[in-house]
């Protein structure tokens, strides 16, 4: 599956390479970074900077420092305790599920997974990401999650605790690829930014936007809930870029493409 991870990066590439040196290229769990490209196609996300293109990449979260290899290039991928989130959830049919529920639980993932294989190259995102909701950071990417002391996968998303029916809006242009009320995360809206960077929010308490329409950034999508499982009301943020999920908060950083490519620039 690995192998076609570099077909699958980004839809109908044409001739790209990319420019690689001796010095090590290497990121974090959950970062994104540009590799300089010797010929770009339009068919890929490339981003023009100081007059060279440049690929952008999101790279996995691991579980120990890896090597991951994308097109000719390898690229280390280093291991960062993010530390660890412990809650508890009252209702354990939520954590432990019953024949029914895991039926229905596995079926909502297979759609989010189809839904995130999508690379609408109608859209060019800008990577100038807005916050979606004003409150408080409640947990970060990364962290080991254990729910009622029991160890679950990693929490690759951004938490932000907010109370109930604040507005949720868009932080960049996209199209609505998916809605639903779903077991794990409620009332969850997925949206495409074009060329593998796709956006999630969950456990809304409200959603107005429908599959299919274009939507603007800071155009209001829903409102802040706590439905499916949850411990209050807060938005669970997921990005996600070549089918990776990436750290948001890195994406709502100042002069965050600028830094990513003098960042390129300082290992070529």
């Amino acid at each position: 599956m690995r192998n076609n991870y570099a077909l699958c990066l980004l839809s109908l590439m044409l001739i790209v390479s990319y420019k690689a040196s001796a010095n090590e290229i290497s990121g974090i769990s959950g970062d994104v970074i540009a590799l300089k490209a010797n010929a770009a196609s339009t068919e890929n996300l490339i981003f023009k900077y100081d007059q060279s293109d440049y690929l952008i990449l999101g790279l996995p979260y691991v579980y120990k420092t890896s090597i991951k290899t994308i097109g000719d290039v390898n690229i280390k991928v280093q291991f960062k305790n993010f530390g660890e989130s412990r809650i508890t959830i009252k209702d354990v049919s939520k954590v432990d599920l019953n024949k029914k529920d895991r039926e229905r639980a596995n079926a909502e993932a297979l759609l989010i997974r189809a839904a995130i294989q999508s690379y609408d190259t109608s859209i060019s995102p800008s990577f100038y990401f807005k916050n979606p909701v004003e409150g408080i950071i409640s947990s970060r990417y990364g962290k080991k999650r254990f729910i009622n002391e029991k160890p679950r996968s990693p929490h690759l998303a951004l938490d932000i605790a907010a109370n109930l029916g604040v507005e949720v809006s868009a932080p960049l242009k996209g199209r609505v690829i998916l809605t639903g009320d779903f077991f794990y995360t409620g009332n969850t809206i997925l949206i495409d930014h074009g060329f593998g960077l796709i956006s999630s929010y969950s456990h809304l308490d409200s959603s107005i936007v429908k599959e299919g329409q274009m939507i603007q950034q800071g155009e209001v999508m829903g409102a802040v809930g706590e439905t499916g499982r949850v411990t209050g009301p807060h938005l669970h943020w997921t990005i996600y870029l070549n089918k990776e999920k990436i750290n948001p908060e890195n994406l709502l950083k100042d002069n965050f493409l600028q830094n990513l490519f003098k960042a390129s620039q300082d290992i070529l």
